[in-house]
């Protein structure tokens, strides 16, 4: 039963039972009653008028001093407002509970509970793997392309080049080049037909040659004598062993190419006009449109990668997923100082922001009761502590039965 019907009804029983008792002949046990129901109704509507008189006009009826919430809800929407900044959730406290808290121990633990429960970690893969897939990589193109073009523009190519030919050297690469490519050279002069080739060409420009005289009647005799395939395998010979010198250490002729080469090199990478040169064709190839297909290919390529690895841990429960953090809980707890500096860290940004704003709990509460009519207002207060208003009242009808028995009782002493 509801404590305003139970009110209700005491004051009810009262008054019926005042109204019985005078109807009833005389004798000591009815006086007595009379004065009990008497004193009881009294209590009971007094108090009936005191509770009433908080929330509203007992019987519609603007009786001054009543109606004493809604006359003073600004008084008492600024007490809240108060009690609750200075007293219940004042910044002292707050700040004290926070330096008490180990924010990174406590963010670790939670998050360590988390990722044991394989629901969780399995949920986790789905969402990062959705939201992978939503992702749009065609928007991220231009983005590329502006920094990729930024670091172009800014890079010192020529200086790059230049520490990056000079490791290669020490390193031996360019002799190994070299080497590289007479081999390949050798390999190629050795087959037949190269030499069918290299005798057709130089019998061919051997009969464009126009010397008179005895020199003219000699090469012609020489022409003449040998063919196509006498050329072919002097030309041969001779390619394979220049080759060969080449590759011999301590043949001058290699230390001199090879000293050619790098003095080509140098000047290569320290050629200005060809550095700039060598940008803006870099710069025109990446705002092309070839190139941002190409991006969008690999982007898409490298996102199918990722969706299809998340897909296979998932089914496979999240194991690595749970491995990884395992690992990085470990490896960060070993770094305790690490851990102080964050925990101050947050909890200094925390404070800050307690301070900062922490007259908007007030605000807050504020335009939430501001946004409340006060039948709403009288509603919210009457159901949060209307019961036990509604006692006082039972208890005003009880208690004033009580004491006008004992009233009575002295009336007939």
């Amino acid at each position: 039963m509801k404590s305003r019907n139970l009110a209700t009804i005491s004051l009810a029983v009262m008054a019926c039972g005042f109204l019985i008792t005078l109807f009833l002949p005389e004798n000591l046990a009815v006086v007595l009653l009379r004065g009990g129901f008497e004193a009881g109704l009294v209590g009971g509507i007094a108090d009936w008028f005191a509770v009433t008189a908080l929330f509203r006009h007992p019987l519609g009826l603007p009786i001054p001093h009543t109606s004493l919430l809604l006359k003073n809800r600004d008084k008492i929407i600024q007490s809240l407002i108060s009690a609750m900044e200075n007293e219940l959730l004042n910044k002292e406290s707050i700040e004290n509970k926070l330096r008490k808290i180990r924010i990174v121990s406590l963010g670790s633990t939670m998050l360590t509970r988390l990722f044991a429960r394989k629901k969780a970690r399995a949920e986790m893969l789905e969402q990062v793997s959705t939201f992978l897939q939503k992702l749009p990589v065609e928007q991220a193109i231009p983005y590329i392309q502006s920094a990729a073009a930024n670091y172009i523009r800014e890079a010192k190519l020529g200086t790059a080049a230049d520490t990056i030919v000079t490791k290669l050297m020490n390193d031996g690469k360019d002799v190994a080049a070299l080497d590289f490519a007479l081999e390949g050279i050798s390999g190629w002069t050795a087959r037949p037909e190269t030499r069918a080739m290299l005798g057709k060409i130089a019998s061919e420009k051997l009969a464009e040659v126009k010397l008179g005289g005895l020199k003219g009647m000699a090469f012609q005799a020489f022409v003449g004598f040998v063919d196509a395939e006498m050329l072919g395998e002097m030309l041969q010979g001779m390619v394979q062993s220049g080759i060969n010198d080449f590759r011999n250490e301590d043949s001058p002729y290699r230390e001199e190419i090879i000293r050619e080469i790098r003095v080509a090199i140098f000047q290569m990478v320290n050629d200005e006009a060809r550095i700039a040169a060598i940008k803006e064709w870099g710069l025109n190839e990446l705002q092309s449109e070839a190139s941002a297909s190409f991006l969008r290919v690999q982007l898409e390529h490298i996102r199918d990668k990722a969706v299809a690895l998340l897909e296979e841990e998932r089914s496979a429960g999240g194991r690595k997923l749970f491995g990884l953090y395992a690992m990085l809980a470990r490896r960060i707890g070993q770094e305790q100082q690490w851990i102080q500096e964050w925990e101050e860290r947050i909890r200094a940004s925390l404070i800050s922001f307690v301070e900062a704003n922490h007259y908007r709990v007030g605000l807050l509460v504020k335009e939430n009761l501001d946004l409340m009519d006060d039948a709403s207002l009288v509603n919210m207060l009457e159901d949060k502590v209307g019961k036990d208003l509604q006692w006082i009242r039972v208890n005003g009808a009880v208690c004033g039965f009580v004491v006008g028995l004992v009233l009575t009782v002295i009336q007939l002493f």
